[in-house]
């Protein structure tokens, strides 16, 4: 998929990186990649509330094995849902991946600014505010739990305004800050009781991050892939990871609202209509005030089908860009197969949406569905992080 003609691998930094980062960068690249197909299976098969309590499980930092479990079944969380080991573990394991990757961006973000002036002081720093912020709010102290978080991502966000990124300093910095809202999000998601609008944001969220942490791990391995059409096709890389990220805040819309089946299990037809009842309206609520549970989704089936119809229509016009750049893609001496990957991951990706319609939303196809937006994320940012032009 290389270009034959690109130089040997070079340093993309400036100021030296550690020797090391490259490797620790890609770790979490595949970290990430667990924890998003790993979130998806969580939340498909309906464990995104079986640990009420954040970020202990009924109290204990693994999960209940027993629905009596000793240590957890006096925890107040037991008031809000009983315990349900077969679904616990799921979250709570997939809190503690997300953990591991968290640890990881940490260790990204400080290598990448030892260099700068008092640069990993301000990253230390800002990581020990969200830190105190967790006991907090375990306490029950919640605003000055988020007083903390968020001084923590403005000390964060300073940084990332103030530096350059010849040593990956900015976006490694961005990345933590992403990561750190990642899991506010994450504790939001359960204690909002599923609330749509922060399911998708979490959804997205992670995506982001996998997104920031694929650009750091190429950027850092310094393999470019020259090419005289670079600027053009870096244009159209740019749309179609814009025109994706829409189609994957609507499918996280979808699956939030339980309307993946809206439509039954006609496709191309929606409910055996081309064009049945809907509700754009009251489909797109963004807010709709805390306190209510949104398991098994609170709307209609009007509104549910506007949202199916709203992803489905998305979804053409998404495949129709990608299929077009993935012919210019063949078309380009040294991207042949850049191409082809992104070509059959598009139709891959488009058949495993309308699979998941006919065949009534089973969960290793739904999952393997989240799973293919993933790796056409990894290719749109993996070529914008590459290609360059010949004399660059």
């Amino acid at each position: 998929m290389n270009n034959p003609a690109s130089p040997a691998p070079v340093a993309p930094a400036k100021g030296g990186l550690y020797r090391h980062f490259h490797r620790i960068a890609w770790l979490a690249v595949a970290l990430a990649t667990c924890v998003i197909v790993f979130g998806a299976f969580v939340r498909l098969s309906n464990a995104g509330l079986s640990c009420p309590d954040w970020p202990t499980c009924y109290g204990m930092a693994t999960w209940p094995t027993t629905p009596d479990h000793a240590s957890a079944a006096d925890h107040a969380a037991t008031a809000i849902r009983p315990i349900e080991p077969s679904k616990a573990w799921r979250e709570q394991f997939h809190r503690i991946i997300a953990g591991l990757l968290g640890v990881l961006v940490l260790a990204l973000a400080l290598l990448a600014t030892r260099r700068r002036p008092q640069g990993w002081l301000q990253v230390i720093g800002a990581a020990v505010l969200v830190a105190i912020a967790i006991p907090l709010y375990m306490r029950g102290q919640h605003v000055a739990a988020s007083v903390l978080a968020i001084a923590g991502e403005i000390a964060l966000l300073a940084g990332v305004l103030r530096w350059s990124d010849t040593d990956l300093a900015r976006t490694s910095t961005l990345t933590l800050a992403v990561i750190i809202f990642q899991a506010l999000l994450g504790m939001w998601t359960v204690t909002w009781l599923l609330k749509p609008v922060v399911v998708m944001g979490h959804l997205l969220g992670g995506l982001t991050t996998f997104s920031l942490l694929t650009w750091i791990a190429w950027r850092a391995t310094g393999i470019p892939i020259r090419s005289g059409e670079a600027g053009r096709l870096r244009r159209l890389l740019l749309i179609g990871l814009v025109l994706l990220a829409i189609q994957i805040a609507l499918g996280g819309w979808t699956s939030a609202n339980y309307a993946a089946l809206a439509c039954g299990t006609d496709f191309p037809k929606c409910a055996g209509q081309w064009w049945p009842a809907h509700d754009f309206r009251e489909g797109f609520v963004l807010w709709r005030g805390i306190g209510v549970d949104y398991e098994g989704g609170i709307l209609d089936n009007e509104a549910r089908i506007a949202i199916q119809l709203a992803h489905r229509l998305m979804a053409l016009v998404v495949v129709g860009h990608l299929l077009a750049l993935a012919a210019r893609l063949l078309r380009s001496p040294g991207l042949r197969g850049w191409g082809t990957l992104l070509g059959a991951l598009v139709l891959l990706q488009f058949g495993l949406g309308i699979a998941n319609v006919v065949m009534s939303l089973p969960l290793h196809v739904a999952v393997t569905h989240n799973a293919g937006a993933t790796a056409l994320l990894f290719v749109l940012v993996t070529l914008l992080a590459r290609l360059r032009a010949p004399d660059a």
